[in-house]
């Protein structure tokens, strides 16, 4: 079997030198946690295109597995395009490696990425600095000032390219429920109003789903903040948070209008536009109070 082969070598002095090896993809098993979305787009596809005409040109990293085979460190996608080509092994080279080390060349491997959702970099980030704190108990690695020392997220905002506060900011996003990062994911709320809602608790959180529902509206990041207030209050329940959220925002529309050409091939030819308004306002009331009996249950 190929995935049996000799994964280390020695060199002439004696050093261990790390070998390619070719493992049947049945034995390569996803990291546990992992979290980046693996997604048949066309990226996907064209990576699977890439592989079944050339085949796998950079190795991935990946780890025995104690119950058997071995588990994925930085290879998910190469994994996943060369079941979508057709290929029955793919060359890895196999690393004996604790959780924390593994952990961070997994979420290094993927930062790399052009296009990452907000929810797979806060998970990742999260991961990532309880492995460098686990390393280090609360990591001291000396600056190019002498004496001065960093903290874990200070070094993970460095290697990103970001502020330590823009760092807290998405670990926070972890606290929110998934229905809400996924919303923040499909760009429905923003990441400053996600930032203040993370610290609801889960049942407001959940209770927020049902009056964005009702509303059909998501909270901007003056009502967020009001909201987050309000929990830390103690204040916050099902009225308090219906007020804040049917508060006109800033900045919308006064009034809505509608051309006669859009309305005209709901009615009769012969309404006016005068019979048509008073039509519109009864279905509109009708529906509102469909919604209040809706929201009482």
């Amino acid at each position: 079997m190929k995935g049996s082969q000799t994964e280390t070598s020695t060199s002439a002095n004696g050093s261990s030198v790390e070998q390619i090896v070719e493992i049947p993809l049945a034995q390569l098993h996803p990291f546990e946690g992992h979290p980046f979305k693996v997604q048949d787009d066309d990226a996907m596809q064209e990576m699977a295109d890439s592989i079944r005409q050339y085949g796998v040109l950079v190795p991935g990293i990946v780890r025995p597995d104690p119950d058997g085979g071995y588990e994925m460190i930085a290879c998910h996608r190469r994994h996943r395009a060369s079941q979508l080509a057709g290929k029955e092994t793919m060359p890895v080279i196999v690393r004996n490696m604790d959780d924390d080390a593994a952990i961070i060349i997994m979420v290094d491997s993927n930062l790399q990425r052009e296009n990452i959702l907000p929810s797979e970099r806060a998970f990742a980030y999260k991961m990532k600095l309880d492995a460098m704190k686990h390393q280090g108990k609360r990591l001291e690695v000396a600056s190019s000032q002498v004496g001065t020392r960093l903290r874990a997220d200070e070094i993970l905002a460095q290697q990103v390219g970001s502020s330590r506060n823009q760092v807290q900011r998405y670990v926070r996003l972890t606290e929110l429920i998934k229905p809400l990062l996924d919303m923040v994911d499909e760009k429905k709320i923003a990441l400053n109003p996600a930032y203040e809602l993370s610290f609801l608790k889960k049942s407001e959180q959940e209770m927020l789903l049902t009056t964005m529902d009702y509303e059909q509206a998501t909270p901007s990041l003056s009502q967020a903040q009001r909201m987050k207030k309000m929990s830390q209050e103690g204040t916050l329940n099902e009225d308090t948070m219906l007020e804040v959220m049917s508060e006109v925002k800033k900045g919308e529309l006064d009034k809505v209008t509608f051309s006669s050409d859009t309305l005209r091939k709901y009615f009769p030819r012969s309404y006016t536009p005068q019979r048509m308004q008073e039509t519109i306002i009864k279905l509109l009331e009708q529906w509102q109070r469909k919604r209040q009996q809706q929201h009482q249950r």
